[in-house]
């Protein structure tokens, strides 16, 4: 079995898909030959364009507009996935935001986004995967560095947020083990894309902390997510892996 075949006949859905790791993601999914739905919550043009250039090279791929805040945006969505291509053999959460800012300035608003984005909308679309996903399926949660991790002031509710999905991902995974369904954490740390590029104003910073002097690239997470989600990772579950180019040494 070739890497571009590990995946043939199964189906994955991506919440948040349309850039960055997402995008990354959907594309090397579909690559490995899922089919692939995803969400996204703001441009139309950015998620047909992906479908488009999933579709050129052969592969099926389906774009849904959900935010990932609205618990039956999210719930919907997978089930029209789950109709499309007759189950979730796949489920990636990779929707989240980043709620940086010193105390006093962030609202309460912004930490109850925070958690419907990045925590309850892994735990709704866990649920909701689980409902259409044979036995032996995958669940891989993309978390943060920071969890373990936070080096600088103003990423207290971020960090927050990703650690609670270290706990999550333990109990999903004892849970759906019985159905030889893993569920997994992937931690990134600095990866190059528009909402923190290598070349930004934050880069300088951040690369002061890590073992590697470089970014991470969007394809290296999308590898390693692919990794999990194949038949050479049935063995790993309830884990929290972190590919940060050694932030958190």
């Amino acid at each position: 079995m070739t890497t571009q075949e590990s995946l043939q006949g199964k189906a994955a859905f991506v919440q948040g898909g349309s850039r960055g790791i997402g995008a990354a993601i959907v594309k090397r999914l579909a690559h490995d030959g899922a089919s692939v739905a995803f969400t996204y919550v703001s441009s139309d043009e950015k998620a047909q364009a992906l479908v488009k250039s999933i579709e050129a090279s052969g592969g099926k791929a389906l774009a849904i507009k959900a935010d990932s805040a609205d618990e039956s945006s999210v719930r919907s969505a997978i089930d029209n996935a789950a109709q499309a291509f007759g189950k979730i053999d796949i489920l990636v959460n990779n929707a989240g935001i980043l709620a940086f800012g010193e105390l006093d300035a962030l609202t309460i608003d912004d930490f109850d986004r925070t958690i419907a984005v990045n925590v309850r909308s892994v735990f709704v679309a866990s649920q909701q995967a689980a409902r259409h996903m044979p036995d032996g399926g995958r669940i891989i949660t993309i978390g943060s560095t920071n969890a373990d991790r936070i080096p600088f002031q103003g990423g207290a509710v971020y960090a927050m947020s990703k650690s609670a999905i270290v706990g999550l991902t333990k109990g999903l995974a004892r849970d759906l083990g019985p159905r030889g369904i893993t569920v997994n954490n992937v931690q990134p740390g600095p990866v190059d894309t528009d909402m923190n590029p290598a070349d930004g104003e934050m880069a300088e910073g951040m690369l002061s902390f890590m073992a590697l002097d470089r970014y991470g690239k969007d394809s290296e997470i999308a590898g390693f997510v692919a990794y999990l989600a194949g038949p050479e990772a049935g063995y790993i579950t309830g884990s929290s892996l972190t590919i940060d180019g050694g932030f958190a040494a």
